[in-house]
């Protein structure tokens, strides 16, 4: 095929071309970028959880249970060799006399040299070391900054004052978002007792943390420990166990990050398609003249095959560079959801990726344009017109067949599951054609009912929508799809806040008093209600596990996975709570609710979604375990329950006559009408009772903003891509084709148009590209987001538009300024000028 002469011919073409051919790859740079931050990003990550999975656990071996652990799983722990550690962990209110201010924390008594692996980062240094010898506590610095606590000032914690003897900057597996919704405070083990706190009903997890001598050995430890365990209701975590779950936690946010990413390269391919078919229209003479010159077809395409692969490579590698500069600001972003510090450096596998991927996608999508050259005969340099071909092309419609493959396997990649990247890339591909359509939609509307008694300069612009080399389809689909990424994002994070929010709406309580001892409940009642503050009665709930569902247990699980009964029903602690009525949030969805038990056949009331998930049907058996007592119950009706009203909620509800006796502990739920008044109700019942814990879900609503707040700020920006691409293609499409708009702008100027009327000609031909564009993505964004608030968040969808307008309305303005901003060379030439080129 003569190399050296094609790479020749190639460059001699696309020297002259090099801007033009460099701006259409533009948008493949950003797409790219996006990929390789997110890759390099996830990459980092696990490396990062990897090498810092013994420091999350900071043991190689844990024993947790949420109830104080059977001396006979004790005694199997001590049998286990190696150093050990113990630490009880359990929500309360901590109380810091030298401000009169309180708020709810996770207090930890620790006892023992834990953390095995990593420290408890602390001010001044040593105090993570010397905090159980003294009897100090280690105060989250979080919570000291709030109050402005200083070191050396007091906090109490139940009935027992501390002195605090440290700030803690960092524990193992903390992360911001948890130290901002409860605050972390380490106290010893021995101090525990004085607090009062670990009382029979309490709420208080037990955790034995264990150093073998061979961590090797982990694995095999945990295997022969777990049966006991699981029987007494405990969890057993190795290194390994860890580094798999913090790994899950955000691979889900790496995957979404890195398809929004996808859909914007998809984007700049297909203005990279569009922008070489108006590239090789162009090119059709110099290729005729090859062909009578005696090339043939083959190496004509070979030529401009040459210059899409070598400008592909320089787009990817301009990609790749920006996104691993991209990724060093994502980690600052998402410190307070990562479970690990993060060093960020370049990363050539994400480098990898994104070159051959850019590489890859650019073939792709300019094969399909160019594989039109091959039809070009050495008759076109007699006949400009290119011929029309009067049957399928059988090598476009596989190169159609290798794009949507493309699609599906990387959504596949990415996704992990066949059926998840299906319905991706099927929405993608509708989204797709439902701005495609709609721009066909439009041009044949204005070609078909253009009013003639329209005024000159608007049926001018309008036309210009479906006149040749016009960019209507491929500026709606890539505008189009970024305002809609963009806009959907808003929607959903209203709807999140939307959700919490309704916690603070109306009269919905926003208090929530816990642990509450059976004999406390009428002094606190009268407390609240001698504080002006709405308070009916306490309601009981008493802790629980599932052993089986009819015949299944956990061990049938383990024998049968294809059991329609997921794993974490028999794993988890249920609270529960016996009552003779409904409440306002729920209702019956079938069966017979029985208020009160009368025989020996004790019916329950079950929430309608998790016994859908689990396949528990109307007259299943339910066999409880009431802390160490058998219950074995029936289904008797299944509720609807709605989650987002702040009402004490359950999955499972007793009748009365039932629990009445169980260990049990109560929850009150009130109202405060401010700020002012929610503090002084936290530090009065934490003052007269210790035990109880108090959360204001009003701080919970600011701290979960703030947090949507930057998550969101990073899928915006990412999604801003898309949009971006778009603006791109947009000053691709007006550049490329430049010639043409030429000859329309000098035809006009010679028969009288001034340079003004041209300027308001293409204004109204890119008000309308950049309106429909927009007003198109915002009804998408619109459809899917009452999609998701009706089938996913289960909530009103009553969503805020003015964010939206606000969006239409710039975009549309900054499609009209970058039209204008381009043509600007194309008017400012005088028409004598182009004639005499002509």
């Amino acid at each position: 095929m003569n190399l050296p002469w094609l790479i020749r011919m190639a460059w001699r073409d696309g020297r002259r071309r090099f801007s033009r051919l460099l701006l259409f790859i533009s948008s493949v740079i950003l797409g790219i970028a996006a990929l390789v931050s997110i890759f390099a990003l996830s990459e980092t990550l696990s490396r990062e959880i990897d090498q810092q999975a013994a420091a999350l656990l900071g043991a190689d071996l844990e024993i947790e249970s949420n109830k104080k652990m059977s001396d006979s799983l004790l005694q199997a722990i001590a049998a286990i060799k190696g150093e050990k550690a113990e630490q009880r962990s359990f929500a309360s209110m901590a109380y810091f006399p030298s401000t009169g201010s309180s708020r709810l924390i996770q207090v930890r008594a620790l006892e023992g040299n834990y953390p095995f692996y990593g420290s408890l980062e602390t001010s001044p240094a040593a105090a993570g070391n010397t905090f159980q010898q003294t009897g100090t506590a280690l105060v989250d610095k979080a919570l000291l900054l709030q109050f402005s606590i200083k070191l050396g000032d007091s906090v109490r914690i139940g009935e027992k004052t501390f002195r605090i003897g440290g700030q803690l900057n960092g524990a193992p597996g903390q992360t911001g978002l948890a130290a901002s919704l409860a605050p972390v405070v380490y106290i010893p083990l021995q101090a525990l007792a004085a607090t009062e706190l670990d009382q029979k009903g309490s709420r208080v997890s037990q955790s034995v943390f264990v150093r073998l001598p061979d961590p090797s050995k982990a694995a095999s430890v945990a295997r022969d420990l777990e049966t006991l365990a699981q029987k007494e209701g405990a969890d057993v975590d190795t290194v390994e166990n860890q580094k798999e779950q913090s790994a899950r936690s955000f691979r889900d946010l790496t995957r979404f990050l890195s398809l929004i990413g996808f859909i914007a390269l998809l984007l700049g391919c297909i203005g990279v398609a569009s922008a070489i078919q108006i590239y090789a229209r162009e090119k059709i003479a110099s290729i005729a003249i090859l062909r009578c010159l005696g090339a043939s077809s083959r190496q004509a395409f070979l030529i401009f095959l040459i210059q899409i692969v070598v400008m592909g490579t320089i787009g990817s590698l301009i990609g790749v560079v920006l996104g691993n500069l991209l990724q060093t600001g994502l980690p600052i972003l998402l410190k307070d959801v990562l479970p690990v510090s993060i060093q960020t450096g370049f990363s050539w596998i994400a480098a990898a990726k994104g070159l051959l991927l850019g590489i890859l996608v650019s073939l792709l999508f300019a094969l399909l344009p160019l594989s039109a050259i091959r039809n070009i005969s050495p008759l076109n340099t007699l006949r400009m017109a290119v011929q029309k071909r009067k049957h399928t092309d059988p090598v476009q419609l596989l190169l159609i067949a290798c794009i949507l493959l493309f699609i599906v396997s990387f959504s596949r990649w990415q996704l992990r599951n066949w059926k998840e990247a299906l319905i991706f890339s099927g929405g993608l591909l509708a989204a797709f054609g439902a701005l495609a359509g709609m721009a066909k939609g439009l041009m044949w509307m204005v070609r078909t009912y253009l009013p003639k008694t329209l005024p000159f300069i608007w049926r001018q612009g309008a036309s210009n929508l479906h006149r040749p080399n016009n960019q209507t389809s491929i500026l709606l689909i890539s505008i189009g799809l970024g305002t809609a990424l963009i806009s959907l994002l808003v929607i959903i994070q209203q709807l999140l806040l939307d959700r919490v929010s309704l916690s603070a709406s109306g009269n919905q309580p926003n208090m929530i008093l816990f642990d509450i001892q059976t004999d406390q409940r009428t002094n606190i009642l009268q407390e609240v209600r001698q504080m002006g503050l709405p308070a009916d009665a306490t309601v009981p709930i008493v802790t629980m596990r599932l052993e089986s569902v009819n015949q299944i247990n956990a061990e049938s699980l383990r024998k049968d996975s294809s059991l329609p009964i997921k794993k974490w029903v028999f794993s988890r602690e249920y609270r529960v709570t016996f009552r003779d009525s409904l409440i306002a949030s729920e209702r019956i969805h079938s069966g017979q609710w029985i208020p009160r038990a009368t025989g020996s056949i004790i019916p329950v009331s079950v929430e309608e979604g998790f016994a859908r998930r689990n396949a528990i049907r109307l007259g299943d058996t339910l066999t409880f375990n009431v802390q160490g007592t058998m219950l074995t119950t029936i289904v008797g009706s299944l509720r609807k329950v709605d989650w987002n009203r702040i009402q004490t909620n359950f999955l499972v509800v007793f009748p009365a006559g039932v629990l009445e006796q169980a260990p049990q502990f109560h929850v009150l739920i009130t109202r405060t009408p401010d700020a002012a008044t929610a503090a002084r109700v936290q530090q009065r019942i934490v003052e007269r009772f210790p035990n109880v814990s108090v959360v204001d879900l009003t701080l919970i609503l600011n701290i979960v903003d703030v947090l949507l707040n930057k998550i969101g700020f990073v899928i915006r920006f990412l999604s801003g891509f898309c949009l971006i691409t778009g603006l791109i293609v947009l000053i691709a499409s007006v550049l490329i084709s430049k010639y043409q708009r030429v000859q329309e702008s000098v035809l006009l100027r010679t028969l009288g148009a001034t340079r003004r009327q041209i300027y308001k000609i293409n204004a109204v031909e890119y008000a309308f590209i950049g309106l429909l564009a927009t007003g198109s993505g915002a009804i998408l964004a619109v459809l899917a987001g009452w999609a998701m608030a009706s089938f996913s968040f289960d909530i009103p969808f009553r969503p805020d538009l003015l964010p939206i307008i606000g969006i239409i309305l710039t975009i549309t303005v900054l499609t009209i300024l970058i039209g204008l901003f381009n043509i600007r060379f194309i008017i400012s030439r005088s028409p004598l000028e182009v004639w005499r080129q002509e």
